[in-house]
């Protein structure tokens, strides 16, 4: 595609469409509220030569909304392997090419990554036109640690592999950022339960839209409000805190260790005493172990 003979059509730019230089434009676009775009993305909208979307029913409402008419192709999951030569080709000719997704910054959860990949390999321009992000817009929400933090994307839709996932990020010391199906958040804060034990978190939903909703509180809170109301409706981010600092009371489980060791062995008192009192297992076996010394 030549880079000649182009012209301005829409709103968003500053000058001739020729002031926008060739190569690839990863391009954020909002996550809900459309007035959430930036000055130059619609610069970059209204001046590329074709536009890249997730979805290109989703993109051409947005595009209307600002008055922005340019030549949309669907480029995802499905159709990626097919269509990534043919636009790094017409990126070969100059071409102006924004990719978008259907919310927010492209690569965050799409196949954009293998593009970008792709042609920065064959040494042609990419540019980066930041802007709205659920992931960091769901952090600033949470009022968890925002120091450190981790994305892991999507869970698992299975039980058993989401839990092996979450398995891995146990120790991690940073505030861990998911994005997950309304319909399986409750199951999933669930099982965060059992495998993180005792985390604070906040589930986002729906982000800068008309219903937007925060919902604070540990992850067994969360669990109990989701069980009684069921699961949300809408798009979700779920927060969740770094491994919690147990600042155990050693009197409080030294008092239960005694009534529980009366009738107990010292594994099932452990059990109980450390899940009553949400303390850690190894310092509450130690605590057992040195009573039934002392004895």
């Amino acid at each position: 595609m030549s880079s000649k003979s182009r012209r301005s059509a829409g709103p968003g730019k500053s000058g001739p469409d020729d002031d926008l230089p060739p190569g690839l434009y990863i391009t954020a676009t909002p996550i809900g509220n459309a007035a959430d775009i930036t000055l130059r993305a619609l610069t970059v909208l209204a001046g590329c030569d074709l536009i890249a979307a997730e979805d290109t029913r989703v993109s051409a409402k947005l595009l209307a909304i600002h008055g922005i008419s340019k030549p949309l192709t669907a480029y995802n999951d499905h159709n990626a392997v097919r269509e990534r030569p043919k636009l790094i080709a017409q990126l070969r000719q100059g071409a102006r090419i924004a990719l978008i997704s259907d919310a927010g910054t492209p690569l965050v959860s799409d196949p954009g990554f293998k593009l970008v990949r792709e042609v920065i390999a064959e040494g042609l321009h990419v540019h980066a036109i930041p802007g709205a992000s659920a992931v960091l817009t769901g952090l600033a929400l949470a009022g968890l640690p925002t120091d450190k933090f981790l994305f892991a994307g999507f869970l698992p839709t299975r039980s058993g592999e989401r839990k092996t996932a979450l398995s891995e990020w146990k120790t991690t010391q940073a505030t861990l950022v998911f994005f997950e199906s309304a319909q399986r958040l409750p199951e999933s804060l669930a099982d965060m339960v059992e495998v993180f034990g005792v985390r604070t978190a906040a589930v986002t939903r729906e982000l800068t839209k008309l219903h937007e909703e925060v919902r604070r509180g540990l992850l067994s809170d969360l669990v109990a409000h989701y069980e009684k109301a069921g699961a949300p409706k809408g798009e979700v981010t779920l927060i969740v805190s770094p491994p919690h600092e147990v600042r155990a009371d050693t009197g409080r489980i030294d008092s239960a260790l005694d009534k529980a060791l009366e009738f107990m062995p010292v594994r099932a008192a452990v059990d109980l005493v450390s899940e009553m009192l949400e303390a850690p297992r190894k310092l509450v076996y130690e605590r057992a172990l040195e009573k039934k010394n002392d004895g």
